[in-house]
């Protein structure tokens, strides 16, 4: 009862900031699990995070007393076609995150999220006509520079973060709309694509490419995606409500601050002179970005 009479009063707490602060750690040190399935296809990995987060989500919401919701959720027609673009926006994010830890673009990944929050505030301003201040669009442009001097480097666009960027963008987007809770939304994002999913294992299954059954550490590692996948989303989705919307968005940074230093002290990925250059480039538009709402926060305390 505490926790929602403060969230009425749009203030931060304590078990909100417990709930986000853990979501963004699981996130930051996520790239490690997704390398120790990084010998399997992205799309199987993909398949098994979507299964496997069904039953792990059906029990929190049974615990919740919610199931009601998402049957309602079910019979609506609306709220079906909602959930079927959220499904495939995610479904996108997820292989394209997966391919790119496997592949050794863990940098890309990081890059991707560095750069979301920014593509949320311009997709807030084309698609919902908000009005952008003096320091948010100096934001956006530092941050499209940036990606230029990579384009300009690798000779093409960094297309993975490009699509980490934009599909969890559009994702957030259009979950927003989504009639129903966080996590009711998630649970029937991920039993509509339980569907492709359990199809395209059955086919793998069949052309003798299944890495699930065939070793004892696989198949352990393919049943625990679900958990990595779920857990954090429930921890963010309860996490979000009971803070204020300033203060997740400076905790944002974390998950992506983690990525990058993986990526370099631990997957020891090359940081190249344009990378020395582009990142610090999102660093300072992150922190421009940020000052409106660090100041938010400091007054709220006051």
């Amino acid at each position: 009862m505490a926790d929602a009479a403060r969230t009425s009063e749009n203030v931060d707490t304590p078990k909100g900031l417990a709930f986000a602060m853990t979501a963004y750690l699981l996130w930051g040190f996520l790239p490690l699990y997704m390398k120790a399935v990084s010998h399997m296809p992205a799309l199987e990995v993909v398949a098994h995070r979507v299964i496997w987060s069904v039953p792990v989500a059906g029990v929190v919401l049974m615990y919740l007393g919610r199931t009601g919701d998402l049957f309602a959720a079910v019979r609506s027609p609306r709220t079906l076609l909602m959930g079927c673009l959220t499904a495939a926006l995610i479904t996108v994010n997820w292989g394209v995150y997966v391919w790119s830890i496997a592949t050794d673009r863990a940098l890309d990944a990081a890059l991707g999220y560095y750069i979301n929050p920014l593509f949320s505030i311009a997709l807030a301003a084309v698609l919902l006509g908000e009005k952008l201040s003096r320091l948010q669009w100096v934001a956006v442009g530092l941050a499209a520079a940036a990606v230029g001097v990579l384009w300009i480097d690798a000779g093409a666009l960094p297309w993975p973060a490009l699509t980490l960027t934009i599909s969890w963008g559009f994702y957030a987007f259009f979950k927003k709309s989504l009639p129903v809770g966080p996590n009711q939304g998630f649970l029937l994002e991920v039993l509509i694509l339980t569907i492709p999913a359990t199809g395209f294992l059955i086919w793998q299954a069949v052309n003798g490419g299944s890495h699930f059954g065939s070793e004892v550490s696989d198949t352990l590692l393919l049943l625990g995606c679900g958990i990595v996948t779920a857990v954090p989303l429930l921890f963010y989705a309860n996490g979000a409500k009971l803070m204020r919307l300033s203060t997740i968005g400076i905790m944002q940074y974390i998950a992506p601050t983690l990525i990058f230093l993986m990526a370099v002290l631990v997957f020891d990925e090359p940081f190249g002179k344009a990378r020395m250059i582009a990142f610090p480039m999102i660093w300072s538009a992150l922190i421009v970005y940020s000052i409106p709402m660090i100041q938010d926060v400091r007054n709220a305390r006051k």
